[in-house]
């Protein structure tokens, strides 16, 4: 079973990178800061606590037995703090109900004495109550607020997501910033790619890394402008320099030659040499290409005009006359001349001798696929990859090849030049098909 390959952008791959970083780094000084914030705010608590205790504790022990009893009448009526003797038969729940609790009930004992109770309700009234005694006398100090523990769950949450948030802007903001020079070098190589060879990227940078490559890359790219200006002059001259002396022989073959028969076997080998010639100038042709709404059915027409021989081949047009696409029409009508031409060459049935064409077309969402289909004897399941390798010809064409085995080729790179593809498969029933992805125009 083929495993699932998952795709991330660099710009992804670098976000979720830092984000994971950082949101592990806040995850760490979370708890790091609540280990540091527990005793602190324990010791502190009892501290306060037990300061209380002990200030009650000297002012009953400085005053006799009446005025201690109007004393503690005195500080029962308080608000936040009160002072109520302990009787045998008080009921209490423990203080330690938590980890925090635990603590600063451990340390108000450490302080006041074994012999302190802390409670978190006695008789049924909440608080924190410490038990406490003077000689032989106990006593309750209550004090209505608890103290203040360490920050809870939902506050850590709420400042934990606080945090969170401010790192997912931060990693888009650093991933951004990283990778828009890899953004942009992947634009220029795109511009290049499609034949745009005047792309150039900044050299000025600050990072010195993307400055040599940018440096790098615009020396590509003029070594390639340079490249493709001596190609072009390279391919002019040789199609000029060859078409005279072809052009030379035709006449002296019209002026010199009197056998009727030699003489027209002589022209077609020299029309068979000019249209070599013109398959190599198609084939390295630049790539600027102009895309606008095309009309389908009016291109097929036009394309199939020339090949009007009966007894070679027959097109068979059903495309919509409305079917419009987005191409450049010198490209595309490249593309059909030559499918035609390959369909009369090699396409032609076993029984009739004739090329049976037939040009069918289907819409897939924003595409339209375009088939051209012969009735021919079609390709070898193991060749039809390489129909699309210049100079390749199959066992099928071997026997009759006349062109250059450009054909298809020249069909493949102009329907790239002009965003579409190339698709070819044998018919069910016999035949080669030809499908042509092409952007429906708006």
């Amino acid at each position: 079973m083929a495993r699932t390959h998952v795709e991330l952008s660099l710009f992804w791959r670098t976000f979720f990178l830092l984000a994971l970083l950082l949101a592990g780094g806040i995850f760490a000084w979370v708890q790091t800061l609540r280990a540091l914030e527990f005793e602190p705010r324990a010791v502190q608590a009892a501290q306060q606590t037990a300061g209380l205790v002990n200030l009650s504790r000297t002012a009953l022990r400085q005053v006799d037995g009446i005025n201690r009893v109007a004393l503690i009448k005195t500080l029962v009526g308080q608000n936040t703090l009160r002072v109520l003797p302990r009787e045998p038969g008080d009921r209490w729940e423990p203080y330690a109900t938590d980890r925090f609790r635990q603590g600063v009930s451990d340390e108000l004992k450490l302080r006041l004495g074994p012999d302190a109770v802390v409670a978190s309700s006695v008789n049924g009234v909440g608080g924190m109550w410490v038990g406490f005694s003077i000689d032989r006398d106990l006593y309750w100090l209550q004090t209505e607020t608890a103290p203040a523990g360490p920050l809870t769950s939902s506050t850590w949450f709420v400042w934990v997501g606080i945090a969170l948030l401010a790192t997912m802007v931060g990693s888009v903001v650093i991933a951004r910033l990283i990778n828009r020079p890899l953004r942009e070098l992947s634009f220029a190589a795109s511009r290049i790619r499609e034949g745009d060879l005047d792309s150039r990227l900044d050299e000025n940078t600050l990072t010195s890394e993307i400055r040599e490559v940018n440096r790098g890359f615009n020396r590509m790219a003029r070594e390639l402008a340079k490249v493709e200006e001596d190609r072009a002059v390279m391919l002019a001259g040789i199609s000029h320099d060859l078409r005279t002396p072809l052009a030379r022989l035709r006449l002296e073959t019209e002026m010199s030659v009197a056998n009727e028969e030699a003489k027209r076997n002589m022209a077609l080998d020299i029309e068979q040499l000019d249209a070599i010639i013109d398959q190599f100038m198609d084939y390295a042709r630049p790539g600027d290409t102009d895309l606008q709404p095309v009309h389908l059915s009016q291109l097929i027409d036009r394309e199939a005009a020339p090949f009007r021989d009966p007894k070679q081949i027959r097109i068979d047009s059903r495309l919509a006359i409305d079917l419009a696409v987005m191409a450049d029409d010198t490209e595309l009508g490249r593309v059909f001349s030559n499918l035609f031409e390959n369909a009369r060459r090699y396409g032609r049935g076993t029984n009739t001798g004739v090329a049976m064409v037939t040009v069918s077309y289907a819409k897939t969402g924003p595409w339209v696929i375009v088939t051209v289909r012969d009735q021919g004897p079609g390709v070898a399941p193991e060749k039809l990859a390489q129909l699309t390798t210049p100079f390749f010809r199959g066992d099928t064409a071997r026997t009759a090849a006349t062109g250059a085995g450009l054909g298809l080729a020249i069909v493949e790179k102009s329907l790239h030049r002009i965003g579409g593809s190339l698709e070819l498969a044998n018919a069910p029933d016999g035949g080669l098909m030809a499908h042509i992805r092409l952007k429906l125009a708006p």
